[in-house]
């Protein structure tokens, strides 16, 4: 089915285009009469607006894009899900692209976005940053973009970010006020600047505590579940097994959990468990995995309205949003 044009119902009415123009824009200078006879005509000959036409000639295409490591993972299924919502109230679309944790193809991803006229960009980095330089560059250009989770504090741009070492102190504390004497860090990736966080928390609690250095140890273990089964692997064959763990995520956590009991050890009988970033299986799994909630839904919404801010005005100062959790304590943990 052809679809109708201005010039379609200009030629039926053997009017102008810019006629046409005015009665859809309402201006001053058309007929009140003429202005009802094109609208009606309009209708029935089925004219509907294009809207890309529309939105390059209020230069911007009313589209967002967000660049997230996965889809699957629950943090980030969050994140889609909120600002979706907010930003659609406020009149754009989400265009999301997934990197699958590898920075050629997150680089790609933006490129890509941005040649297809994205008003401005959110993005959740790869594990490694290596791509950041060139983000800097384009922000300093004066592209809007704001970063979302995995970036530093120090980085010089407007982001969204967690208190990550505050949390993994107080997650590392209640272990140790639990009177658990052997605990170790399941740590991230080790160029991953959430997982150094976190690392740098927990030390900081055991430095606080004068826990003896020869009984915690923090070894890089990485973010899937199937890496926290390795690494218990690991540590059963060198008989290591603490008394307690406080991993980087939960999926570390779940997965050292299973292999653990896989293989007799009771939860929290015989080792305890903490995790981070709540997952909705924390509470299904048995035991209950005590874990920090981050307030994700909040943090999407805060880098949507940041955004939403630097494209409406290009000048206004960079900003960081910096957000705090909450300790679950659950029976995975607890004597």
């Amino acid at each position: 089915m052809k679809h109708v044009t201005i010039k379609d119902i200009a030629r039926h009415l053997n009017i102008s285009t810019s006629s046409v123009s005015r009665a859809f824009n309402n201006k001053y200078d058309i007929k009140k009469e003429t202005r009802e006879l094109i609208l009606k005509t309009a209708e029935e000959m089925g004219y509907v607006p294009n809207p890309i036409a529309k939105k390059l000639s209020q230069n911007c295409s009313l589209n967002i894009g967000l660049v997230v490591p996965e889809i699957i993972n629950g943090y980030y299924s969050k994140v889609v899900i909120a600002l979706q919502e907010f930003l659609t109230e406020k009149g754009y679309q989400v265009l999301v692209m997934q990197s699958d944790e590898n920075e050629v193809q997150e680089l790609k991803n933006v490129k890509t976005l941005i040649n297809n006229m994205v008003d401005g960009l959110i993005i959740a980095p790869t594990a490694g940053n290596k791509n950041t330089s060139y983000y800097i560059e384009k922000y300093n250009e004066g592209y809007p973009i704001v970063f979302l989770n995995r970036v530093s504090e120090t980085l010089k741009a407007s982001k969204v970010i967690f208190n990550n070492i505050n949390w993994s102190f107080f997650a590392t504390e209640h272990l140790i006020k639990q009177q658990y004497k052997k605990i170790y860090h399941l740590s991230g990736y080790k160029n991953l600047c959430v997982s150094s966080e976190r690392a740098q928390g927990f030390k900081k609690a055991m430095q606080k505590y004068n826990f003896p250095s020869e009984n915690y140890k923090i070894i890089e273990t990485g973010l899937l579940a199937t890496e926290g089964m390795n690494i218990i692997e690991k540590l059963i064959s060198s008989d290591d097994i603490p008394n307690a763990f406080f991993c980087v995520n939960d999926m570390v956590a779940l997965g050292a959990m299973k292999r653990l009991k896989d293989k007799g050890y009771k939860i929290p009988d015989d080792v305890a468990f903490v995790g981070f970033t709540e997952t909705r299986t924390a509470e299904l799994v048995t035991p209950q995995l005590t874990s920090v909630k981050q307030p994700t839904f909040e943090m999407a919404k805060k880098a949507g309205e940041i955004l939403l801010n630097k494209i409406n005005n290009p000048n206004s100062k960079t900003e960081t949003a910096i957000f705090n959790g909450k300790l679950n304590i659950r029976k995975s943990s607890i004597r």
